[in-house]
C-alpha cells in the first residue's frame, strides 16, 4: 500500500469527523443564550446533514477534474475555518448559515478522501478504504467526548481549540497527497478471467438492487444511533449506561467496517453483503428485547455485521463508474447520509403517532431487506483485487 496517500486522507477523514460530529454539541450549547427549542437543534443538524450530503456528488466531479490534493487539505480547512467563525455567531440565522458553509468542507474532503484510499490499496482497495473508514468513524464517536470535555473546561473556546487542532493535518495532505492516478488507465476484469466487465452491470434491475442495499443499511445505521438512545432512556437507563450500551454499538460497528473490508479484498463482494446483512437481523432485533450482557453481546455482534458492508459498497461504486472514481465515491457517500438522516427523520415523526418501539423494530428488520436487495447485484462486480492497474511506481511514491 502507499501508506503516504493512506495515513494522510484518514487522518485528516479522523479529524473533519470529530467536527462534523460535534455540530449538535454545539446546537446545545448555543440553545441557552439563542433560547432554541429541540425541534430547532434537530433542524440545524439536519441541515447540516443534508448539505454536506448532497453537495458530494458535485464534488466527487470537481474531485476527477483537479485531483485530490488540495481538494482534501481544502475541505479540511475550510470545515475548520467555519467552524471556529461559528462560536462568534450572534443568533441562530448566522449560526445556522456558517455551520452549513462548514459542511461543503465535509462534502468536498469525503469524495477525494475514498478515492485516494482506495488507489492507495494498490491491489486491496476494500482492505485501504475500510481503514480510511474506520478512522472516520472513530473521529464521529470522539468528536461528542471530545466536545463536551473542550466545552465544560473551556466554553466556546473549546470549539476553537477542536477546530484549530486539525490545522496540522491540512499540512500533512498538502504535502503528502498526490494528484490520484488516472483510472481511466485500470482495466476492470469479470470474475470469470480476464474478459471486460459486462454491460450488464449497468442494469437498472442492479442500479435499483444497489441503492436500495445501501439505502437500508444506512437507515440502520443512522436510525440506531439517532433513536436507541431515546428508546433506552423510555425504558429506565441512566444516561451514562445507555450511552455505554450504544457505544458498544458504535465501537464494533467500526470494527465491522476494518474487517469487512479485509474480507472484500478475499471474495465477493455480492455474497459477502448478503450473508452479512442476513446474519445482522437477529441481532438488530435481539438488541432491543435484551439488556446486561446479552444486549452486549447483540450489540457487539450487530455492528460487527451492520458496519461490515460501508467500505465494500463505497469501492462496488468506484468499480461500476471506473472512469468516474470521485463521482462514484461522491454519489454513494451522500447518498449513505442523505438516506440515513432522512430515515431516521421520519422514524422520528412517526414514532410520535405508533410508538418507538414498533418503528425501531421495523428498523431492525431493514438488513434482512438489504440482504435481499443484494441478491440481484451483478455477479461479476469484483473487488479492485481483480484490477489490474497501470501505474508508474516512481511517480505513486512521490
Amino acid at each position: 500500500m502507499n501508506l503516504r496517500r493512506l495515513s494522510s486522507v484518514s487522518l485528516g477523514h479522523l479529524a473533519i469527523d470529530v467536527l462534523s460530529s460535534s455540530v449538535a454539541m454545539i446546537l446545545t450549547v448555543m440553545a441557552v443564550p439563542f433560547d432554541l427549542s429541540n425541534s430547532q437543534i434537530g433542524v440545524g443538524v439536519m441541515i447540516y446533514q443534508l448539505v454536506g450530503s448532497l453537495t458530494q456528488p458535485f464534488f466527487g466531479v470537481l474531485a476527477d477534474r483537479v485531483g485530490g490534493r488540495w481538494l482534501g487539505a481544502a475541505g479540511l480547512a475550510w470545515t475548520a475555518t467555519f467552524y471556529w467563525a461559528a462560536t462568534y455567531a450572534q443568533n441562530y440565522p448566522v449560526l445556522l448559515l456558517l455551520m452549513s458553509l462548514a459542511a461543503l468542507g465535509s462534502a468536498a474532503f469525503h469524495p477525494q478522501g475514498a478515492m485516494n484510499a482506495s488507489e492507495a490499496g494498490q491491489g486491496r482497495a476494500s482492505s485501504s478504504t475500510a481503514i480510511f473508514f474506520l478512522l472516520g468513524q472513530t473521529g464521529l464517536a470522539l468528536g461528542p467526548a471530545l466536545a463536551g470535555f473542550l466545552l465544560e473546561s473551556s466554553g466556546l473556546a473549546g470549539v476553537r481549540i477542536l477546530a484549530g487542532a486539525s490545522v496540522p493535518l491540512v499540512f500533512l495532505m498538502a504535502l503528502w497527497l498526490q494528484q490520484p492516478a488516472d483510472f481511466t488507465k485500470h482495466q476492470p476484469l469479470s470474475a470469470s478471467g480476464g474478459k471486460q466487465r459486462s454491460q450488464a452491470t449497468f442494469r437498472r434491475s442492479v442500479f435499483v438492487a444497489f441503492v436500495l442495499v445501501v439505502g437500508l443499511r444506512a437507515t440502520v445505521q443512522s436510525g440506531y444511533y439517532g433513536l436507541l438512545p431515546k428508546f433506552l432512556a423510555d425504558q429506565g437507563y441512566a444516561p451514562s449506561t445507555y450511552g455505554l450500551m450504544v457505544g458498544i454499538f458504535s465501537l464494533t460497528l467500526a470494527i465491522g467496517t476494518l474487517g469487512g473490508g479485509i474480507l472484500g479484498d478475499r471474495m465477493s463482494h455480492r455474497t459477502l453483503l448478503i450473508w452479512v446483512s442476513l446474519l445482522a437481523t437477529p441481532f438488530t432485533v435481539w438488541m432491543l428485547y435484551s439488556d446486561g450482557w446479552a444486549f452486549a453481546i447483540a450489540a457487539g455482534v450487530g455492528g460487527l455485521l451492520i458496519g461490515a458492508p460501508h467500505s465494500i459498497l463505497v469501492v462496488m461504486a468506484q468499480n461500476l463508474l471506473p472512469k468516474r472514481q470521485g463521482l462514484a465515491s461522491g454519489a454513494v457517500l451522500g447518498f449513505m447520509f442523505a438516506a440515513g438522516a432522512a430515515g431516521t427523520g421520519l422514524g422520528g415523526w412517526a414514532a410520535d403517532s405508533v410508538g418507538l418501539p414498533l418503528i425501531l423494530l421495523v428498523i431492525a428488520l431493514l438488513p434482512l431487506g438489504s440482504g435481499i436487495s443484494a441478491i440481484f447485484l451483478a455477479r461479476d462486480v469484483v473487488s479492485r483485487a481483480a484490477v489490474t492497474p497501470v501505474l508508474n511506481v516512481a511517480t505513486d511514491e512521490r
